[in-house]
């Protein structure tokens, strides 16, 4: 009875959460719309989650790029396919290791900020403060933040594809001595533009999803510190999930 009832209780748990969650993407949707614009704040988070992610996005990207031209050129020189490294890296960054790792990355540095500050302004009655002062904290905290993020994931995916790829030529070309005009041609040859936008249009969905689940973690921590420290650990840790599935079932509907 102990394990049916440890069942039921955490499958009303799993539940009641499913439907807050869409209780507040409603809410941040109908408020979406409304005046007025706090501009400022959506300059101010586009700043935060996309500049100031730039650096461990590039280091990320670069890294990522010259790992996978070595690995796709030992298996490829056991058939002597050595020229079709650059194709294949440029298509895996571009449809999937680009938005993803991409994503995951600024899941850890901002979605976790995000849960973080607006967790802190719940547990220190802040947001009260600013609903008492006739200021909607969806207006002023939420949607700022999940706007600024849908904008710059992909810009941030663009720049791990250019990066990538410019380590993965600095590892074919110049390390493991691949034609140069050879490297370009089939990259050239094989990747299409769909593969690129394919890559941008997920990072469309995973910047909302990053921001949505670090904004409603937050908004309903409770706890004082330490239920702002578990808001942010689940944040992360549901946020990388989510864009894990949701990058298989859009890939599954794109190709």
């Amino acid at each position: 009875m102990i394990f049916f009832e440890y069942l039921g209780r955490t499958t009303l748990n799993f539940f009641e959460q499913i439907g807050a969650l869409f209780l507040f993407c409603f809410h941040t949707l109908t408020w979406m719309v409304r005046p007025p614009l706090y501009l400022r704040q959506y300059v101010k988070q586009m700043e935060y989650i996309g500049v100031k992610s730039s650096v461990v996005v590039v280091l990320t990207g670069l890294f990522t790029g010259m790992v996978s031209a070595l690995q796709t050129y030992h298996g490829f020189s056991l058939f002597g396919a050595e020229s079709l490294v650059g194709s294949t890296t440029a298509l895996g960054l571009f449809r999937e290791l680009g938005p993803v790792l991409a994503a995951l990355m600024v899941t850890a540095r901002a979605g976790s900020a995000m849960t973080a500050e607006i967790g802190t302004m719940r547990v220190t009655e802040q947001i009260d403060a600013l609903t008492v002062m006739a200021v909607n904290p969806f207006q002023y905290l939420v949607i700022p933040r999940i706007i600024a993020a849908i904008i710059m994931m992909p810009m941030l995916t663009l720049l791990f594809d250019s990066v990538g790829l410019l380590g993965a030529y600095f590892v074919g070309v110049g390390l493991l001595d691949i034609d140069k005009g050879v490297f370009l041609a089939r990259i050239m040859e094989y990747v299409q533009y769909k593969d690129l936008f394919s890559g941008l249009a997920k990072a469309l969905f995973f910047g909302a999803i990053l921001s949505i689940v670090g904004c409603y973690k937050g908004y309903t921590t409770t706890g004082g510190a330490e239920g702002v420290g578990r808001s942010t650990t689940y944040s992360v840790v549901i946020s990388a999930v989510s864009i894990l599935i949701a990058d298989y079932i859009l890939t599954a509907i794109m190709f």
